[in-house]
């Protein structure tokens, strides 16, 4: 079994990887879904964009970051949180688990570490974003498995 611990400085390399291959798998069936001239524009390079997405959340103070490890202190996941004092909407920022620890329940321990910290520091509302395509409904299963309620929403997109 994972034990669930705080990020150390040490962890980033590992938490990048493991962020990049978590989220593969997403990426391509948003650029199938979109097609290869609308995703390019919207993301471009999404590996080295997702990369430093990972590098800033790690280097962000405001956000508490929890990783998990196997016994043999590989990294298998993640997850990030921030307080939103003025309005009291805490927000899960991001999450990733290895492909090979997928569907064990990993992602649901983490989102709960992340949700617990998010009460246990005042938050009246805890908030999550995901997309709404396929490949991104194992991640809605987390959520709502978690507790959360989801919100719809649609955003359009058009070549120009």
């Amino acid at each position: 079994m994972a034990t669930l611990r705080d990020y150390q400085v040490g962890d980033e390399p590992a938490v990048v990887a493991l962020g990049l291959r978590a989220w593969e798998p997403v990426f391509a069936a948003i650029e199938e879904l979109l097609g290869d001239e609308l995703f390019s524009r919207l993301r471009g390079d999404w590996r080295a964009g997702q990369a430093q997405a990972v590098r800033n959340v790690l280097a962000n103070p405001g956000q508490q970051v929890w990783v998990a490890e196997q016994p043999d202190e590989t990294v298998i996941g993640f997850v990030a949180a921030r307080l939103e004092h003025a309005t009291g909407v805490g927000e899960i920022s991001m999450l990733a688990v290895a492909p090979s620890a997928q569907r064990q329940g990993l992602a649901t321990a983490l989102t709960d570490r992340a949700t617990d910290w998010l009460q246990r520091s005042g938050m009246r509302v805890a908030m999550v974003e995901t997309g709404g395509d396929p490949a991104h409904a194992p991640a809605r299963r987390v959520y709502q498995n978690s507790g959360y309620t989801a919100l719809p929403a649609v955003r359009f997109f058009e070549l120009l």
